[in-house]
């Protein structure tokens, strides 16, 4: 049966004010023990160190941040790890089924987590797209994103609102588009959905069975080997994504929004990032507390304070991510608040294609056609 996925409303995600906590930050309770916590996050979370510095004064907790590329690597080091070793980590929502095994992740304690400091949209959403087993709650949701176009306005004369897959398979690109293996099937398949090409009930059909999946994404590979000379690089992470623009003669791709609006403020105006009119590919991720973590009291006081407006204001002008903080967006700068307002135009986060939670079979089908997209 094809699994259906709610979209969340720009209002409901935007919606910020009624919500916003009362007390300032420099007016918060500080804990009276102090201690440490073992922090396993994405490389790109705390690189600045303020936020960990800022919680540091407020608390007298120190944190100990250890990081990774991908969740495969993190669920595997949690695995090898048998869920100890860190107190707080971040997945992605669409794969707590991969920490099943195992039992690697404890369930949320409500009573110790600040659940109104949550867009409440994403709390309730976060539970069809994973965040629950059996009943009860094993994620919480902490930023979200998407996956879309980023290009060279120098180079493409592309209007926002006509922004699509397509462009990345055009004419007349030798080399010059960016790709990651493990989403771009996905949104091929959605884009040949949409030009009536290879239907899949925009691409949930290769979550319905394996016979499904494999008849789209054998599709999919066989256009790839049509146009295999537009790709220029593939990507795995943020930095290879950026490398691919600034060093790599790439001049649109498929990549993180982050990607292409750190470009934009920070290199080049040249470089935009755009949700595609086919829908950008939308991903959440989650804080989760290990099974086997050690400082459980200092986990929940460092997850209730990244979710206080200020910090998730602070998290989203470091990162590029959005804050699932209520409150955090008036807490960005006018820059980032820009380019959010640019790549999101019309009903382009209504039309979000949000990431279903993984079945048993579809890591090792995805891995299997990713290795086939490589070498075709």
């Amino acid at each position: 049966m094809t699994k259906t996925v709610p979209s969340l409303s720009r209002r409901a995600v935007l919606a910020t004010g009624a919500a916003t906590l009362a007390a300032p930050l420099i007016a918060r309770r500080a804990l009276a023990s102090s201690g440490e916590v073992n922090v396993f996050a994405w490389g790109d979370y705390f690189r600045t160190g303020e936020i960990l510095e800022a919680f540091n004064r407020e608390t007298g907790i120190k944190v100990n941040v250890s990081t990774y590329g991908s969740n495969e690597e993190a669920t595997s080091k949690l695995r090898s790890s048998g869920g100890k070793g860190f107190d707080i980590l971040f997945p992605s929502v669409d794969t707590r089924p991969d920490y099943d095994d195992g039992n690697l992740l404890a369930e949320i304690d409500e009573t110790r987590l600040k659940v109104e400091r949550v867009q409440p949209a994403l709390w309730r959403s976060s539970l069809q797209l994973g965040a629950a087993h059996r009943g009860k709650r094993y994620l919480v949701p902490f930023d979200w994103g998407t996956e879309g176009i980023t290009w060279d306005a120098s180079v493409h004369d592309i209007a926002p609102d006509a922004l699509s897959y397509g462009h990345l398979w055009a004419d007349g690109l030798d080399r010059q588009v960016a790709l990651r293996q493990k989403s771009v099937l996905t949104s091929l398949a959605i884009y040949l959905d949409a030009i009536g090409e290879v239907p899949s009930n925009r691409a949930m059909d290769i979550y319905s069975s394996e016979a499904e999946n494999r008849r789209v994404f054998d599709a999919c590979i066989a256009f790839v080997k049509k146009h295999r000379g537009n790709i220029g690089a593939f990507w795995n992470n943020a930095t290879e994504a950026t490398g691919a623009f600034t060093d790599g003669g790439c001049s649109i791709g498929q990549t993180w929004d982050t990607t292409g609006i750190r470009l934009h403020t920070d290199t080049d105006p040249k470089w935009r990032y755009g949700a595609p009119k086919e829908g950008a590919l939308a991903w959440m991720d989650t804080a989760a507390i290990p099974s086997g973590a050690e400082n459980v009291d200092q986990a929940y006081e460092f997850l209730n304070f990244l979710l206080t407006p200020e910090i998730g204001g602070m998290f989203s002008n470091a990162t590029g991510y959005n804050s699932a903080a209520v409150g955090a967006a008036d807490h960005m700068t006018e820059a980032k608040k820009a380019a959010f307002n640019f790549a999101y135009q019309g009903d382009a986060i209504d039309n979000l294609w949000w990431w279903p939670m993984f079945t048993p079979w579809i890591s090792p089908l995805r891995e299997e056609y990713t290795e086939k997209l490589t070498n075709a």
